[in-house]
């Protein structure tokens, strides 16, 4: 992370030698195994005395340090409990880190609550997410940078969620692999409010089976234990679950749930796993069922997790959907991928938003929201049988376009002259003019459409779905 041009060197000296950003700082090195032997428990009593060069030092490294804080910028994201922005975090870091990075040696750091947000979810409930500080997100990235080389190779081939180097689209290319294999059937695991119903003990005890350096362990019960503010200003304890929205939060949860993927695999299951989103693939409706029969008991009485049993159902295949996909399978008996209804719906509410006649969006931002959503929609979705669905998607959206600016032109005089200039004939263009009926309606009449045609939306730098689906079609 490169400090401001105009750090004198005194500045400089101080930020290098507390482990916090500074110029030119190496990059993170992977964790080479350098654990230590002392025991742990959840109340860990810690040894600041301890020689150096355990997994804390790495963690406290300044190189460590300095890529955490690089990516928590990059992240940007909303203030915590405290009100600091990220674009404070280096100055307030230069001034105090030398006094964190002591006080976390010496155990007495103390993590403040998280900011507890509510996003709205498709069924109409909410999900919690916990805001961190700045400084949390900073330590908690540093924990999770070092811990995560370690627990890799620890990880089941059939987990996708929230690891290096897998994608949702590799989840989705093995579903279709077990698909063509036979397996047509699946148990589509939901857990219920999986996040916020983690059992802390047994989270500990599975961290301390890998990590032996007991101030680490303390450090993470820290977190899981700091608590949540509400926007009202009231704190709640934190004695079960792991904050969903901090960096260590994906890992606290494939750590736990690796157990899971462990115990299916040791009993032969095919399964894809992406975060708490599980399909277990099976020949047979009745295997499925016999499947899920056999391992609830494993997730509610080993793991003290809770199985939704309204979502979680045995289905074929072609039934379910998978981080957004639908499956299905064609003439040729092959698997293949549609856009599952309910994303098609979000995706236009999405659309709906941005094309608002009262968003007061100007043209070129308008053009310019579309770009970016049209971007990552289809990047996503382009694994997908979609051509039709994109054709129909860009009439609707020409539809849409044609409606805000029909709207913009306002006067009868105004849209007269603009027909006229886009080469509709006079009688023509006083006729439509004057038409009475609504925004949507207008935007399907012939004239209209005419005027304000798919190449001249195209001219002017509208982006549609189709072209770029197929630019970026697999």
């Amino acid at each position: 992370m490169n400090v401001t041009g105009n750090q004198d060197k005194e500045s400089r000296k101080h930020c290098e030698s507390s482990g916090w950003p500074q110029r030119d700082s190496a990059e993170h090195k992977e964790y080479a195994g350098a654990l230590t032997d002392s025991g742990i428990t959840e109340n860990n009593i810690t040894n600041a005395d301890r020689p150096e060069g355990g997994l804390l030092e790495e963690i406290l490294s300044p190189s460590n340090l300095n890529q955490a804080y690089k990516r928590v910028k990059k992240n940007k994201g909303a203030g915590g409990v405290d009100g600091m922005k990220v674009e404070d975090l280096l100055q307030y870091l230069k001034d105090n880190g030398d006094e964190i990075r002591q006080s976390i040696k010496d155990g007495k750091y103390r993590p403040q609550p998280v900011l507890r947000v509510e996003i709205p979810k498709e069924d109409g409930k909410k999900r919690k997410l916990g805001i961190p500080t700045a400084v949390d997100r900073v330590i908690q990235q540093a924990i999770a940078q070092v811990l995560t080389p370690i627990y890799e190779p620890q990880f089941s081939d059939s987990s996708y969620g929230f690891r290096p180097r897998r994608s949702t689209h590799d989840a989705i290319r093995v579903c279709q692999e077990n698909i063509r294999d036979g397996y047509k059937y699946v148990v589509d695991m939901d857990l219920e409010k999986f996040f916020d119903t983690v059992n802390q003990s047994k989270l500990i005890e599975i961290l301390s089976r890998s990590i032996k350096d007991g101030r680490v362990i303390s450090l993470i019960h820290k977190y899981l234990r700091a608590g949540v503010v509400t926007r009202i200003g009231g704190f709640e304890e934190t004695e079960l679950g792991v904050p969903q929205g901090g960096p260590l939060s994906p890992l606290c949860g494939n750590i736990l749930l690796n157990e899971l993927d462990w115990e299916l695999e040791r009993r032969g299951h095919r399964f894809v796993r992406y975060a708490d989103d599980m399909l277990i693939f099976c020949k047979s409706k009745r295997a499925a069922e016999r499947t899920l029969e056999n391992l609830i008991p494993f997730i509610e009485k080993k793991l003290f997790l809770k199985v939704n049993r309204e979502k979680t159902a045995v289905a074929y295949v072609g039934k379910v959907k998978f981080l957004g996909y639908a499956f299905y399978i064609n003439k040729n008996r092959d698997a293949g991928l549609r856009v599952h209804p309910k994303s098609v719906a979000k995706m236009k509410a999405k659309i709906r938003k941005i094309t608002s006649r009262s968003n007061g969006m100007g043209y070129e931002q308008r053009k310019l929201k579309l770009k970016q959503f049209i971007t990552g929609w289809v990047n996503y979705f382009k694994l997908a049988d979609m051509k039709t669905l994109m054709k129909m998607t860009d009439q609707w959206l020409r539809r849409r376009i044609r409606m805000v600016i029909w709207k913009q032109w306002k006067r009868v005089r105004t849209r007269y002259a603009m027909l006229r200039k886009l080469g509709i004939v006079d009688w023509v263009a006083r006729e439509g003019a004057n038409i009475r009926k609504g925004y949507w309606r207008c935007a399907r009449n012939p004239i209209i459409a005419k005027a304000i045609s798919a190449e001249r939306l195209k001219k002017a730098g509208y982006f549609n779905f189709l072209d770029y689906y197929e630019s970026v079609r697999v």
